[in-house]
């Protein structure tokens, strides 16, 4: 191999996929998957809590998603970040972009930043674009109270404006004005189920390091740091086996009803007795949607699991709840 740096064309393009918690990544992230481009895609996934689950609501890309736990990709995980960038650009050819889906509550500046910090990765692959989905509902509120969506905001090349059929227009306009407050630079897609035209969010050769030093110059020195909203937790909690329906629907419902404005997010897979398909659920407040998804595979062990995350949680409650469903 020669000394020479690889042209940014031979680089592997990867897409940083960021958004607050419940605005749409994985439902994007599955329309990548499934469409009909002929390309392949190695997933990179992160989560918040101990509890991995968003691994498995990603469809169809049972070889490529490799999971990383516990912490945001900043702290932690970075490392881990690097080192399947490493595996991955050893297995160049298998497929022809990477992307990486950031937990809702990460800052994805230290995610870009590893593309520009860490000489291999920066060698063999390149940024192709921060795309970031807000909830259109909900981003106002969001970029209030927490700082990562405001940072989600500000480093996206492409911003889907996401479930914009749940807001009037006159608040959508608002809605974006704030957005052009904070990046007047991205582009915006007004979406609902993040249905876009693939080519909008993918190969967009978009990401300007330039703009992203003006937003914060500090972006290329090793000790970047960021503070997290610490109110904000995780609860996770698992039934070995299958839950009763007609004990974990009214549960739910309730628990969503009441501490709705507290639950930021919830997510989870649970099965039910003698039902082949597994009920998959995911919520943000109060609005919460589930229905029966892929079955069960044979091999595969029938563990029921949720995981809430929000703030002022009672933790033992929501566990000790759940685990009172176990059918």
């Amino acid at each position: 191999m020669s000394d020479s740096p690889r042209p940014s064309s031979e680089k592997i393009p990867v897409t940083v996929l960021t958004g607050y918690l419940g605005a749409g990544k994985t439902t994007l992230l599955n329309r990548i998957l499934t469409e009909n481009h002929g390309k392949r895609y190695a997933v990179i996934v992160n989560e918040f809590g101990e509890i991995g689950i968003d691994n498995d609501l990603v469809v169809g890309a049972d070889e490529e998603v490799f999971e990383m736990n516990n912490g945001c990709v900043c702290c932690t995980v970075r490392g881990d970040l690097i080192r399947i960038m490493d595996g991955l650009v050893k297995r160049r050819g298998k497929f022809d972009a990477i992307i990486v889906e950031t937990t809702g509550l990460a800052d994805p500046a230290p995610v870009a930043q590893t593309f520009f910090v860490d000489q291999d990765v920066g060698e063999a692959a390149r940024l192709d674009a921060v795309v970031t989905v807000a909830d259109a509902k909900w981003l106002s509120s969001r970029l209030k109270d927490a700082p990562e969506a405001k940072n989600q905001i500000a480093f996206a090349d492409v911003i889907l404006l996401n479930k914009s059929d749940l807001v009037e227009p006159v608040d959508l306009d608002r809605v974006e004005a704030e957005i052009r407050v904070i990046n007047p630079f991205a582009t915006i897609h007004r979406t609902q189920n993040c249905a876009v035209p693939l080519d909008a969010v993918l190969e967009r050769n978009a990401f300007d390091l330039a703009r992203i030093l003006e937003v914060e110059p500090e972006f290329l020195e090793e000790g970047h740091h960021h503070h997290h909203d610490s109110e904000i937790q995780s609860i996770s909690a698992r039934i070995d086996g299958p839950v009763d329906p007609e004990k974990f629907m009214p549960w739910i419902s309730n628990l969503t009803q009441e501490q709705g404005p507290d639950i930021l997010r919830c997510k989870g897979i649970v099965a039910f007795p003698d039902e082949p398909k597994r009920f998959v659920f995911q919520g943000v407040h109060m609005i919460l949607d589930g229905d029966l998804q892929a079955d069960w595979r044979e091999d595969e062990p029938r563990v029921s699991r949720v995981v809430f995350i929000g703030r002022n949680l009672d933790g033992a409650a929501i566990t000790n709840a759940f685990l009172g469903c176990k059918a």
